[in-house]
């Protein structure tokens, strides 16, 4: 990723991150994200080409990540290792984990057809969802999480056979849609666990 779009995804998030303060006049910490001007409302189409609204998700915790299917690396990686620390947590609390829905969200809503992501999430845990939408509907979603993307399609090259460069963010959100923490998704299953055993007890 060149420096100059790595600038401009990292920016907003730590404008985000500035918002929040530390009050340690109170028995539970104050969530990392608390306060910032993260997520929002969307109506996107899931693996099934059902329509999914935030609402739907209202009262469960999730767990947010964008990503697409034809990332070569990072983003399979990336969804391992949460969906890991998510099953981790799951075996640990299985009650509590019922109440946390995974989400991984598109930037690529070009290839990733419900057909693709059906095929693509279910290869990382059963319950996670994915979603895509229209490139309109995509941006907005995105900008709503503070997620910069940008497809690399050099002239003359398969119109299909692109890479596109996106922030790596894995959120943690709660019942009401509000920003939670960031989850370390370059982290060990124990920490992503431990991660979520913390902010949603």
């Amino acid at each position: 990723m060149n420096k100059s779009l790595f600038a401009a995804i990292t920016a907003p998030l730590l404008v985000a991150l500035s918002l929040t303060a530390c009050n340690s006049s109170t028995a539970k910490p104050e969530a990392p994200l608390e306060g910032a001007r993260i997520g929002g409302p969307f109506a996107l189409t899931d693996q099934n080409g059902k329509t999914v609204k935030d609402t739907d998700f209202a009262g469960k915790f999730r767990i947010i990540y964008f990503g697409y299917s034809y990332c070569p690396d990072v983003c399979p990686v990336d969804l391992q290792k949460i969906a890991a620390g998510f099953a981790r947590f799951e075996k640990q609390q299985p009650e509590r984990a019922s109440q946390i829905q995974p989400i991984f969200i598109t930037i690529d809503p070009e290839r990733d057809t419900p057909q693709v992501l059906k095929q693509y999430v279910g290869a990382f845990h059963p319950r996670l969802i994915g979603l895509t939408g229209t490139p309109e509907q995509i941006k907005q979603v995105a900008d709503a999480y503070l997620v910069m993307y940008k497809a690399q399609k050099p002239a003359g090259a398969d119109p299909k056979a692109y890479l596109v460069d996106h922030s790596r963010q894995a959120y943690l959100m709660g019942k009401k849609g509000e920003p939670i923490a960031l989850l370390p998704y370059d982290g060990t299953p124990e920490a992503i666990a431990a991660e979520i055993d913390k902010w949603t007890a």
